[in-house]
């Protein structure tokens, strides 16, 4: 049975990319995809229907969008380091996004996490729709995904992290018995019960009496 369970948020949290805007980049659409962003990571719009207009934006990108987009990642400082201490520990490190399999699926499986939930685009010949297939990862969906895989590793809530930097991280960070707000927006900022805001997630690891 694993001691504790560490979930984060990938955009801006795990990756320093908002993965949408680099999509949104090669579509011609950056401004319009980064000022919706904004006030959805703020809780100014619905994160689904935000979701939906930003990816409407995509129409007729090419599936090679994923691998340019990809091209352009960072990973956060400290996360290589902070997986493979939570992991030696008796953790385990997952992500949950409200952006993209397509993109987050092989940095995930680089990183070694042990596990990843995101949304899915929708293609059709070789191109992007516009739209979105499955269920959408909001708020919500983050918060019981968390639930979830609490659950199948045997691991009681109270034993559980959540970070995150925006608005739709907060149904999750509510729920766990330590939520961290990495560098986060003004709603998780008043709700967190630690904020970290230098950009090197190691140091959730003093958090976890893990280093420090």
């Amino acid at each position: 049975m694993a001691r504790f369970l560490v979930v984060l948020d990938v955009d801006s949290t795990l990756i320093e990319n908002e993965v949408i805007e680099l999509l949104a980049e090669e579509a011609g659409t950056l401004d319009e995809v980064a000022a919706i962003t904004f006030q959805a990571m703020n809780g100014e719009l619905d994160f689904e229907q935000s979701l939906r207009s930003r990816v409407a934006t995509l129409r007729g990108l090419p599936v090679s969008v994923f691998t340019d987009a990809a091209a352009k990642i960072t990973i956060t400082a400290g996360v290589p380091e902070m997986v493979a201490a939570v992991q030696l520990n008796g953790g385990r490190v997952a992500v949950v996004s409200g952006g993209f399999h397509e993109v987050l699926d092989p940095i995930a499986e680089a990183l070694g996490l042990d596990h990843w939930r995101a949304n899915r685009l929708e293609v059709a010949e070789g191109y992007l729709t516009g739209g979105l297939v499955g269920p959408i990862i909001d708020a919500k969906a983050k918060a019981d995904t968390l639930r979830e895989w609490a659950g199948e590793f045997g691991i009681p809530l109270s034993q559980t992290v959540a970070v995150g930097d925006g608005a739709n991280d907060l149904e999750m960070m509510a729920i766990t018995g330590l939520s961290v707000g990495f560098d986060a927006k003004a709603p998780v900022r008043d709700e967190a019960h630690v904020l970290i805001d230098a950009r090197d997630l190691s140091q959730i690891l003093p958090l976890l009496g893990l280093r420090g």
